[in-house]
């Protein structure tokens, strides 16, 4: 015998056999237990649910950007090239120990590799008064961004990826994975390109240029969200400190990438919300013509 409801008793519409009281408070529909789906108030049928979440828009971080960031995946990514290319730098290398490490910092930091001879950052080489331009002043401008993701060694990249960990998980949840790569891209320039225009005489890589941007920006962050930024003071005056007094370190790089950090953060923590996504995409790519014009300025210095 066929299970069949009694007349005038409702039914799911999703399962004609099922009996059931309970409605959509969205359609009204009848929906039995298997097709019910808690809501704010009541329970709502699957299309009612599918559709809110079509129309819904999605929740967005104090900064507009997107709350995926809190899961880490661009930090984790960055931290991965950064690793995959210092394994490849050491690959290029014929003495791969030296590579590692038993240069400078008491023998502590990795020496020179030929893939990060071609992809760190240089402006000319020779003799002092008979300097002839070389790497990016021949037109090499990819210099500027590879330099960023290349290391000194073994030593280099764990400092660098430890402090790309805690600040970048940190910074990429407030402000979502694009703003933060965004940020982390454009202080790394900044920071490559200050070596360039001081220092065109001496390689320089590293991520240090993008995380003493990451440095100034999580500090302004903070103070836009209206927590304590004092922790993050006495991190970055040790690491100015260290960055003056220890020979070898680009002080032009970790400076030019903390002052790029701190504009380009200014621009994406304090855009009025009215005009925030126009106001954020032009203080970063105000940032980049800036750069731009500084790089052609010194190419043309030491080319003429």
């Amino acid at each position: 015998m066929a299970n069949v409801p009694p007349t005038g008793v409702p039914v799911c519409y999703r399962h004609t056999g099922r009996e059931t009281y309970v409605r959509c408070t969205r359609c009204d529909r009848p929906i039995c237990p298997d097709c019910m789906r808690d809501a704010s108030v009541g329970h709502q049928c699957p299309e009612c649910v599918a559709e809110g979440k079509r129309t819904q828009r999605p929740t967005r971080t104090a900064f507009g950007g997107s709350v995926t960031g809190r899961r880490g995946y661009a930090t984790i990514t960055l931290i991965a090239i950064n690793v995959v290319l210092l394994l490849i730098s050491l690959a290029s290398a014929k003495n791969g120990a030296n590579a590692l490490g038993g240069q400078g910092f008491g023998g502590l930091i990795g020496g020179q590799t030929p893939l990060l001879v071609k992809l760190g950052v240089i402006g000319q080489v020779g003799p002092p008064g008979q300097e002839v331009p070389y790497g990016v002043a021949n037109g090499e401008y990819y210099r500027l961004f590879t330099a960023m993701f290349m290391h000194f060694g073994i030593l280099h990249l764990l400092m660098n990826m430890y402090a790309l960990w805690i600040l970048g998980r940190t910074l990429e949840s407030f402000l979502g994975p694009l703003r933060f790569v965004a940020l982390y891209l454009v202080a790394g320039l900044g920071g490559d390109v200050a070596a360039y225009v001081f220092q065109p005489g001496a390689l320089s890589a590293g991520a240090s240029t993008a995380i003493f941007g990451l440095f100034a920006a999580l500090f302004l962050v903070l103070r836009k969200l209206g927590l304590n930024a004092t922790a993050v003071l006495p991190v970055i005056l040790i690491n100015l400190v260290f960055t003056i007094s220890v020979p070898g370190i680009s002080i032009a790089g970790h400076l030019g990438g903390f002052v790029t950090g701190a504009l380009a953060g200014a621009g994406l923590a304090y855009a009025p919300r009215e005009r925030r996504n126009a106001i954020q995409a032009g203080v970063l790519v105000a940032a980049l013509v800036v750069l731009g014009g500084l790089t052609f300025w010194q190419t043309g210095h030491l080319t003429a």
